[in-house]
């Protein structure tokens, strides 16, 4: 070949390399801005996305009955999702606001009774002998155990302040996710043949079967572990209110959060359960009792039935993606979190398993990785 043709092969393979990576960079550029100005919103939207495959059976069999009317429906399920929403929430407030007023009465008036320490606390490990001591000066004079823990509760009024200041914009973002669920189920047909396109591009002719795998283990978890979760919670919180149990709303968003996380709700019922038997007849702490087990185990029951035939995730996945979207995301994180990441994990394990098959292993085998 001369040498001429040769460093004109050159020069246009340089050209060719230059074109390329310009083009990419200026799309690294585009795909950078356009994820910086969607960052505020990126919780929300997955959450909206997460919320409308959650919906997507309902949805249809509301819009079939409304009479083939998907903006109704639409609009319809929004209203429903905001109202279980926001009702809770404002029923938390008040039980908050309604206990806050009655202990500040109680200490102002001096009508708050402590009673003594069991001997055996005193016997716990390391915190034994403290917490007996401080439990038995407060219950003899209140007001110098206070003065002793003034620095502590200090501390912990900021962080409580801190904690509903995060409260508020997670439930800003809850309703932001509904709304975007809303405009997203309308479009489900155009969305489903958008989502197999990019997946086919991602993954090839395997694609559009992991996107619906993806599907499937989003429904399945946001029913078997969201929903197993919020009827724990409301069934716990019900409870607490019958019998009076001071900030209910609160016990119960603890029991919604640990239940997200897989979690027994009995670490927080149990205390309670105590509570109940010092301060009120021993029928009803009875009766109270035998309804905080049942709520406690009814996760056996709802979880086959709400699962159905969807995946089966490991606990240490679910309570990782709910843990770590809550530090990452605020309330709204603790449950996409846990979608996402049992999400990811299903997509995985699939591709991995294919990937043993397609190179000839033991489809016995594989099914069993």
């Amino acid at each position: 070949m001369p040498a001429s043709d040769q460093r004109e092969e050159e020069q246009a393979f340089d050209r060719r390399v230059t074109q390329a990576a310009v083009r990419l960079s200026l799309l690294a550029l585009l795909v950078f801005w356009c994820l910086r100005i969607l960052a505020p919103f990126l919780n929300p939207i997955i959450g909206g996305v997460v919320i409308a495959i959650a919906v997507k059976t309902p949805y249809a069999k509301l819009t079939g009955a409304l009479g083939g009317r998907p903006k109704l429906a639409a609009v319809l399920l929004v209203v429903v999702a905001l109202l279980l929403l926001i009702v809770p929430t404002l029923a938390l407030g008040a039980s908050l606001v309604d206990s806050t007023d009655g202990l500040s009465t109680d200490l102002i008036h001096d009508q708050i009774e402590i009673p003594a320490p069991p001997d055996f606390v005193a016997d716990w490990p390391i915190v034994g002998e403290r917490l007996h001591a401080l439990w038995l000066g407060a219950s003899q004079n209140l007001e110098t155990a206070l003065v002793k823990l003034a620095p502590y509760m200090k501390d912990l009024g900021v962080w409580l302040v801190s904690s509903v200041g995060d409260l508020g914009i997670g439930l800003g973002l809850f309703i932001v996710a509904i709304v975007i669920a809303g405009a997203i189920l309308p479009n489900g047909e155009r969305a489903a043949r958008l989502t197999d396109r990019a997946a086919y591009l991602v993954a090839g002719p395997r694609g559009p079967k992991l996107a619906a795998l993806a599907a499937s283990s989003v429904q399945s978890v946001t029913r078997g572990v969201l929903g197993v979760a919020a009827i724990q919670s409301l069934f716990a919180g019900l409870g607490m209110l019958v019998v009076g149990v001071p900030a209910a709303g609160l016990w119960t968003l603890l029991i919604l959060i640990l239940a997200v996380m897989q979690l027994p709700p009995t670490l927080v019922l149990i205390p309670v359960i105590v509570y109940v038997f010092y301060t009120s007849a021993t029928v009803v702490a009875v009766l109270f009792a035998i309804w905080s087990v049942l709520v406690g185990l009814s996760d056996n029951v709802l979880k086959p039935l709400l699962m159905g035939r969807g995946s089966s995730v490991p606990m240490l996945v679910l309570f990782m993606g709910s843990l770590g979207g809550f530090i990452a995301g605020g309330i709204l994180g603790l449950f996409v979190g846990a979608v996402i990441l049992s999400l990811g994990y299903t997509v995985f394990m699939a591709w991995v398993d294919e990937s043993e098959l397609d190179d000839g292993d033991d489809p016995a085998a594989a099914t069993e990785a």
